[in-house]
């Protein structure tokens, strides 16, 4: 199928993801570590969404303000074939919002000060900030993929566990889980954050069972980043029953995290069970190792995603 579309009296290929020139239309402070960024554009009515963990690049100009035209087919190849010393920042997140109504998408953002060029950004961030998304084409007129939510439709039992960098995506989740139908009857999420004051009311289903697992002590010390994740997935009885299949860990076991992205993406189908897990890949190769090496849970019946590694930056 080749679908195609015109802009500005010329018809070209609609490709999947194109770009999204927009500039800040406003910005929240959800909690110490965590604000919300509004953009708006002439074409966010072309903007796509087709799932609640839905991702997209975010383009950062090196020197904060002028963003260059991006291709609308060819935008990846010329970033890279771009000078790295000069071209900007490609950073990836996840939608948290998307109104094609009003223009506009919203993106909450996880701070962690100057250590990296989106969080410095996005802590500075003002009304008119130009930049680039990076998206679904609604004009493609089918999935654009980019998300990876896809729980078994016979799913009883779901666990949901992540970071700080994956509570947007969390939060989408357990919306769409508010609203549908068909929610498993049981849903666990655990989240890991910096701080207690980052503990937010999520739009989750009544009966989802919510924790929040908080990195900051009350002596000012911090557990080391996942580690509470880990433990919190190892002390719960999810998986344990008679569903439980035949161990095999071999898939993440050959996976080099430091080399290698971390992602692998349920077969979504067949199991009482299913995990999202998300976050730092040192901690989600050991979660998804115990999940399916030592109880036994269908390694289809499992989503899991590195979104960084510990000091590693995103290309």
């Amino acid at each position: 199928m080749t679908v195609t579309t015109e802009h500005a009296g010329q018809t070209t290929p609609a490709t999947p993801w194109r770009p999204f020139r927009v500039t800040v239309a406003g910005t929240h402070t959800l909690s110490p570590s965590f604000v919300r960024i509004t953009f708006t554009g002439d074409d966010l009515h072309e903007f796509g969404h087709d799932g609640p963990d839905q991702r997209v690049k975010l383009y950062l100009s090196r020197d904060g303000r002028h963003v260059p035209e991006l291709s609308p087919t060819e935008w990846y190849r010329e970033y890279r074939a771009a000078d790295p010393e000069t071209r900007g920042f490609l950073r990836t997140y996840t939608i948290r919002a998307v109104r094609p109504d009003r223009r506009e998408v919203d993106i909450d953002f996880a701070l962690h000060g100057d250590h990296g060029p989106a969080s410095a950004w996005a802590s500075r961030a003002a009304v008119g900030d130009e930049v680039a998304l990076i998206g679904p084409n609604r004009a493609y007129g089918t999935d654009c993929q980019g998300h990876e939510w896809n729980p078994p439709v016979d799913a009883r039992d779901v666990l949901v566990a992540g970071d700080e960098t994956a509570l947007p995506a969390v939060a989408g989740i357990l919306e769409s889980l508010r609203d549908s139908p068909a929610c498993p009857r049981r849903v666990r999420v655990l989240l890991e954050v910096p701080d207690d004051g980052d503990v937010l009311d999520l739009p989750a289903p009544e009966h989802a069972e919510v924790t929040w697992l908080c990195r900051r002590r009350p002596d000012g010390s911090a557990a080391a980043n996942g580690a509470l994740l880990v433990d919190a997935v190892l002390a719960s009885d999810f998986g344990t029953g008679p569903h439980a299949a035949s161990a095999d860990a071999s898939a993440v076991d050959t996976v080099d995290i430091d080399l290698e992205v971390l992602w692998e993406v349920a077969a979504g189908a067949g199991s009482p069970v299913y995990a999202w897990v998300a976050g730092e890949a040192g901690a989600v190769k050991t979660i998804r190792r115990h999940l399916v090496g030592d109880r036994g849970i269908d390694k289809g019946a499992v989503t899991f995603m590195g979104y960084w590694r510990t000091g590693r930056a995103e290309c």
